[in-house]
């Protein structure tokens, strides 16, 4: 996106708010980034609203705006079943957005010569039926499973979409958000981990899953097969011209597609 866009030009795009508008999001380490990007181009259009993003997980996303402690639950799955019932015992309203749509690569150190897994390779080496990297191509080194929490919406649409809600292995490790496991699998050369395609750069390597990598085009097109929407959640429908319903409508315009394709997001518009 160009940097140097006047503050001017962005009011006449997502107009202006009223003195002392505060909008407080939390929720997905995964969609944070697109929160964090919507949130400094909206304050630099409109120096006025003050707009925190925290990080703490789609569950705890959806329980603060349960609470009334957000305003907008950042999540990267679709809301539970048991979310709505506690949402409607507060009178509490769910709304869904569809910000972004979202592939799940999964990742190994680059110095790993696998380029490519099936689906129930992947299920087996997270259920420990597989447990060196020999079985599949690889060196003979015991492979080192990494996961996100299971608070995590990106760890829910692995269980759904690979896993088949199997349990995962006993001496798989945690990690807390997705730019950990980066982190892990980047300095782990026997490692094995999954996260957001935003979080895909040089220092892991992503590998191809049913002979289908990874990409935006690839996700958009329903090839590759680990891929899921990303969602921003509201309590109703935000109000017609509030700072709330500015912010909540940039993933439409043509700087908010862009803003999601520089963060390795595919956008649900086309310009």
């Amino acid at each position: 996106m160009k940097k140097q866009l006047a503050i001017t030009a962005l009011a006449a795009v997502v107009g202006t708010a009223a003195a002392s508008d505060k909008i407080v999001i939390d929720g997905s380490t995964t969609v944070g980034p697109i929160a964090k990007a919507f949130a400094e181009y909206f304050m630099a259009a409109n120096p006025e609203v003050n707009i925190t993003v925290s990080e703490s997980g789609s569950g705890n996303g959806a329980k603060s705006l349960v609470n009334q402690t957000c305003d907008v639950a950042d999540m990267s799955r679709p809301m539970k079943e048991n979310e709505f019932k506690a949402a409607a015992e507060k009178g509490i309203q769910p709304v869904a957005h569809v910000v972004a749509l979202d592939g799940l690569p999964i990742l190994v150190h680059p110095s790993n010569p696998v380029q490519d897994l099936t689906v129930e390779q992947v299920r087996n080496i997270y259920l420990g039926k597989i447990t060196n990297w020999k079985e599949v191509g690889g060196p003979d080194k015991l492979i080192v499973v990494i996961s996100r929490d299971t608070n995590s919406g990106t760890y829910e649409t692995f269980e759904g979409l690979i896993m088949d809600k199997q349990k995962i292995r006993e001496d798989c490790e945690y990690v807390g958000s997705n730019g950990a496991i980066r982190q892990r699998v980047q300095s782990t050369p026997a490692a094995i981990g999954y996260a957001g395609l935003g979080f895909v750069d040089k220092t892991v390597k992503a590998l191809k899953i049913n002979g289908i990598y990874p990409s935006a085009e690839t996700v958009q097109s329903g090839e590759y097969p680990i891929a899921r929407p990303l969602f921003m959640y509201t309590d109703g429908y935000p109000k017609l011209g509030s700072a709330l319903y500015q912010f909540m409508t940039i993933h439409l315009s043509e700087d908010g597609q862009e803003m999601v394709e520089e963060i390795g997001f595919i956008p649900v518009t086309a310009y």
